[in-house]
C-alpha cells in the first residue's frame, strides 16, 4: 500500500498492526499508515487476489 498523505509504501499487515489499539479495528476497513497515522481504506479482497496472482505470474 502507499499512503496518499506521506507517500510511504508499506504492507497492509504493517498498517493493521498500527490499528491494534483501536476498539473498532476489526470492523472499520481502514488501514493506518505506520509513519504518519493517516487512515486509508484497505484493498478489497478481489484486488488482493489480483495482486497475488500478478505477483505469482511475474515470479515464473
Amino acid at each position: 500500500m502507499k499512503c496518499p498523505l506521506c507517500g510511504l509504501e508499506f504492507e497492509e499487515s504493517e498498517g493493521l498492526a498500527a490499528c491494534k489499539s483501536c476498539p473498532v479495528s476489526r470492523t472499520c476497513g481502514l488501514v493506518k499508515c505506520p509513519n504518519c497515522g493517516y487512515e486509508v481504506p484497505g484493498d478489497p479482497q478481489v484486488v488482493k487476489l489480483i495482486k497475488k496472482w500478478r505477483k505469482n505470474k511475474n515470479e515464473t
